[in-house]
C-alpha cells in the first residue's frame, strides 16, 4: 500500500476541481488487490452523498449513523468489518461484498468525507490497510 500512498501524492493537483482529484484517486485505489468497490462519500446537507467511485452501482445517500459508512462518520474513526453480514445495520449495496473498510476524511476536527472499500473476501482488511488509508485520507483532506 505504500506505493499507493506515493501514487496518490503524485497525481493530486490542487489546481483542478475536487471531483477530478477524487476520481483519479478512486482509480488508483482500485488497484488494491481483492477488492470489488472503492469510492468516496462526501458530507452534504446532513448526509453522506456518493462521490467518485470504481465498481458496481452504489448507494447514493447514506444517513449519518447508518451502515458502516454512517457509523464511521459518527465515530470519526476507521472501521474494519471482517464480515458485513455480521455488522448490525449494514446497508447492502452489492451482494458480492463480504468485508469492508471505511476511513473518514477529517479536516479541522470534522468529517468531510469517507473512503469506502469493499472486498468479495471475508476478513480482507487489516491494521496495515487502516494505517495507509488514514494517511491517504489526511492527504485528501488538504484538497478541501
Amino acid at each position: 500500500m505504500y506505493e499507493l500512498v506515493e501514487q496518490v501524492k503524485s497525481i493530486i493537483d490542487k489546481e483542478v476541481p475536487l471531483i477530478s482529484n477524487l476520481s483519479n484517486i478512486s482509480s488508483v485505489l482500485n488497484n488494491i488487490e481483492n477488492i470489488n468497490w472503492v469510492g468516496f462519500y462526501l458530507v452534504d446537507n446532513g448526509r453522506l452523498v456518493l462521490g467518485p467511485f470504481q465498481g458496481e452501482v452504489a448507494c447514493t445517500i447514506i444517513p449519518f449513523g447508518k451502515g458502516v459508512c454512517g457509523e464511521s462518520y459518527s465515530k470519526k474513526e476507521t472501521l474494519i468489518v471482517p464480515d458485513v453480514d455480521k455488522f448490525h445495520g449494514h446497508i447492502r449495496c452489492s451482494s458480492k461484498s463480504r468485508s469492508e473498510i471505511v476511513t473518514p476524511i477529517i479536516k479541522n476536527g470534522e468529517v468531510i468525507g469517507l473512503i469506502d472499500i469493499d472486498s468479495p473476501l471475508l476478513d480482507r482488511f487489516n491494521n496495515s490497510d487502516k494505517e495507509y488509508l488514514e494517511e491517504i485520507a489526511s492527504i485528501i483532506s488538504e484538497l478541501f
